[in-house]
């Protein structure tokens, strides 16, 4: 192939012969003259060709993938197209190569998808996401972590990848299981979160950690959440609770800032647990006005000073966060005698925009005796303690600086940045909203081969 320039730079070249190449948006024929709308990721230009310079492309049409060699040239001062960014100019081919032919698609790629069933949209998603729409959400949310990645570069954060198979950890939602071929009967768990690893690597002497993550948990599907995520993970040693809120707070405002976005209020507000259940009935709200809804505010909000533990329908304890979290300090010792359980108030900050949660964290236990208390409140016997967090209580014992972090999740952030109300309009492959893979048909059953090289067997649920 010929070495191409890209659409969005073809008014840099006028005058000039150039090659192009592209899907074809729209054609319409004019006699001898035919008139393609051709698109690249970076634009759409109108081209010009005479209808014997077609050859192989004579029955191009919505979607073939052609290569194109023209000159650009300014339209005349009447044509000139002022709607668009490359109305100015046009392009009159010369030579067309059809690089790839298409089958007519099964939605309109020069429209907006949004109102097109969810079935048609995931199983031909590829299609869908040429529309410029899906182009643009998935720009943004490119941006977005690139500011949000350079940021934490510039104030000397390292990047780190955690693994993908673990063990299965109490983090509150169910575990999607990996069955071990050379453990029989023995099973990984994919992430919850990196919670775990990123502690450890707090007592791994790597003081400011980051990385854009993996995160799936097997809970009920909703508009904004799914089986997977990604969140931008984040831990720092030697912090305060306010340290931590103001580096987050200054990462996004850098990142929405710059991408073109207004903030209503800066320092962001700090509201308690409490008021904001007492002021909005929930722990996530929307600020804005109508008119600020309207010109798309972004209102953030950190909300702080949440109960550690709730009672369980069975009238146990368990965690409403994070079972790593450190109490306030004011709130330690009732944690270590194990008493005053449902006034004890933790170091979790959540933040929320536009009536969404889109992070969480909190500082860390980082003394074994903490993390052993939490547990034992929660009621787990000495031995539990061990096979869930033994590992953790031993790494402890090394010595481990105090430390605190944070989690953003991704696609609720770029929800806010676009103004999109579903997490499937932010992501490029998500699942249906009952669980199946876009485009691939999963899940899928295992072949008989499969399941016994695992040592398994599937049993049917009763029909009862």
């Amino acid at each position: 192939m010929e070495e191409r320039i890209r659409i969005e730079q073809l008014g840099e070249h006028v005058g000039k012969t150039v090659t192009i190449a592209g899907f074809v948006d729209v054609r319409r024929d004019h006699g001898k003259l035919v008139f393609i709308d051709l698109r690249d990721e970076s634009g759409i230009v109108q081209v010009v060709a005479k209808a014997d310079v077609l050859g192989d492309a004579k029955e191009a049409r919505n979607e073939w993938v052609l290569q194109m060699t023209g000159e650009v040239k300014e339209r005349p001062e009447k044509l000139v197209n002022a709607d668009e960014p490359l109305g100015h100019i046009e392009f009159g081919a010369h030579t067309i190569s059809v690089l790839s032919t298409a089958l007519t698609p099964p939605l309109e790629v020069n429209k907006d998808t949004s109102d097109v069933g969810e079935d048609v949209r995931l199983k031909y998603r590829y299609i869908d996401l040429r529309t410029k729409r899906m182009q643009q959400n998935l720009r943004v949310r490119s941006e977005f972590v690139r500011r949000c990645r350079e940021h934490l570069f510039t104030h000397n954060f390292t990047e780190i990848e955690t693994p993908l198979l673990t063990k299965a950890t109490p983090e509150g939602s169910r575990d999607f299981l990996v069955p071990s071929r050379h453990n029989p009967g023995h099973f990984y768990a994919l992430p919850q979160s990196p919670q775990q690893y990123k502690q450890l690597l707090m007592g791994s002497g790597f003081e400011n950690y980051f990385q854009v993550a993996r995160a799936i948990r097997d809970e009920d599907l909703r508009a904004d959440r799914g089986f997977e995520h990604t969140q931008i993970d984040i831990e720092m040693a030697y912090v305060t609770q306010e340290m931590v809120m103001q580096r987050v707070e200054a990462m996004l405002i850098e990142a929405a800032e710059g991408l073109g976005k207004t903030i209503k209020e800066k320092p962001f507000p700090r509201i308690t647990y409490a008021d904001a259940m007492e002021r909005y009935g929930a722990d996530k709200f929307d600020l804005r006005t109508d008119a600020e809804k309207e010109a798309g505010v972004l209102a953030y909000a950190w909300v702080i000073d949440f109960p550690f533990f709730e009672k369980t329908d069975e009238g146990t304890w368990t965690f409403t966060h994070n079972p790593f979290s450190m109490p306030k300090e004011e709130h330690l010792e009732w944690l270590l005698a194990g008493t005053h359980i449902e006034q004890i108030m933790t170091q979790q900050y959540d933040i929320v925009c536009n009536g969404y949660e889109s992070g969480g964290g909190s500082i860390r236990a980082h003394r074994p005796e903490i993390l052993r208390a939490v547990y034992s409140v929660m009621g787990y016997s000495d031995a539990e303690i061990e096979a869930s967090v033994g590992h953790m209580i031993e790494a402890f014992g090394y010595g481990i600086p105090p430390h605190g972090g944070i989690a953003l999740g991704v696609e609720r952030n770029v929800m806010n940045l676009t103004g999109e109300e579903y997490l499937r309009e932010v992501q490029a492959f998500p699942m249906t909203g009952s669980g199946k893979t876009a485009v691939m048909d999963a899940p899928s059953e295992a072949s008989p081969e499969q399941l016994a090289e695992l040592g398994l067997s599937v049993t049917k649920p009763s029909q009862d």
